[in-house]
């Protein structure tokens, strides 16, 4: 049994705003509650939508977003239930951090959670055994964070069931990006997007841009791409848009797609995200201040392609990933 006390009734009809209240304590706060804002608007027949962003605290555009149709949304909009949590770490979020300040947790890699966990553990078990079960479609919003910029994308795993991954297709494409991502997990287990699709549900995520300061360009992208997928979905009512020109898909699957800095200094990106790569190419270079005469480590492509990921902050640590090189792909190819 979770711990976590709910203002809101999911299961009420109309428009309800609240919070989820995880207990935990600190050193000032003996009966301290992390309080996590959530939403449920509830009009009628149709689809289930979870729509949340703050996974990760220094990632803004999809807590802006979900933000704005917080206050924006009427319930005569909605055909279905909206569940709308517009921070999943408020913690991190205000400090700017990728991981909890209370716990050290990455939520990211929570899943399925523990109910007698840290607070990032307890809510994570709370989505998966409350929330996730009752959603049709669940839509995490992301960036590269203060870690990584990437080129704006919608994105998804490559899941196994044919019936499942062409939904998702679809729901990705209705995000109304230029390019679309297929990625692969290289940093560990416990993911929220995993945990939903393991249930079957329709998983949309995204990756807008990265680092605190976020262009207007980038908000837009995010908020019509949003309230299109939500069209999509057939949670939101309004008129669909649609492309006029293809999604281009790229993926990155292998782990040889994402390059990691051989050693520790300061890095110089050579080419710019969403330029092209040959094999061989210089993609980076690190460089040394305590040895100014030594010569940079390059960081080059392993194999053609785009760069839709590099490092943002210019000092790197051994092991930090640098750059992702994706390949042009057609995902639809193998389910015609």
């Amino acid at each position: 049994m979770s711990p976590i006390h709910s203002s809101i009734a999911l299961s009420k009809a109309g428009a309800h705003y609240g919070h989820l209240s995880i207990p935990y304590s600190y050193n000032l706060g003996g009966w301290a509650n992390l309080q996590v804002p959530i939403a449920s608007l509830r009009n009628g027949p149709g689809p289930t939508v979870l729509l949340m962003a703050g996974n990760h605290g220094d990632e803004y555009p999809g807590q802006v977003a979900i933000l704005n149709l917080w206050r924006e949304l009427e319930i005569t909009e909605i055909t279905g239930h909206l569940i709308l949590i517009p921070c999943l770490n408020p913690p991190a979020a205000q400090a700017g951090t990728r991981l909890s300040p209370l716990d050290g947790k990455n939520f990211n890699r929570c899943f399925p959670g523990n109910p007698k966990g840290t607070p990032s553990e307890i809510l994570a078990h709370y989505l998966t055994t409350i929330v996730f079960p009752v959603a049709d479609v669940v839509i995490d919003l992301h960036t590269g964070g203060r870690s990584l910029t990437f080129l704006p994308t919608a994105h998804m795993h490559l899941v196994s069931d044919a019936t499942q991954r062409k939904a998702m297709l679809s729901a990705t494409e209705a995000f109304l990006t230029d390019v679309a991502f297929l990625y692969a997990d290289v940093a560990g287990t416990g993911l929220l997007p995993v945990e939903a699709e393991s249930q079957g549900k329709i998983v949309v995520t995204t990756e807008m841009g990265g680092g605190e300061v976020v262009p207007a360009s980038v908000h837009r992208l995010c908020q019509r791409g949003l309230r299109n997928v939500l069209i999509h979905s057939g949670v939101l009512k309004g008129d669909l848009v649609t492309r006029t020109q293809p999604v281009r898909w790229v993926q990155a699957l292998d782990r040889e797609d994402y390059r990691f800095a051989p050693e520790s200094g300061l890095y110089e990106s050579c080419v710019d995200i969403g330029e092209s790569v040959q094999e061989g190419d210089k993609v980076g270079r690190i460089h040394f201040l305590e040895r100014p005469g030594r010569k940079p480590i390059l960081v080059v492509a392993h194999a053609a392609g785009m760069l839709i990921a590099g490092r943002a902050p210019s000092m790197v640590k051994q092991g930090d990933c640098v750059a992702c090189i994706a390949h042009d792909v057609d995902p639809w190819g193998a389910l015609k």
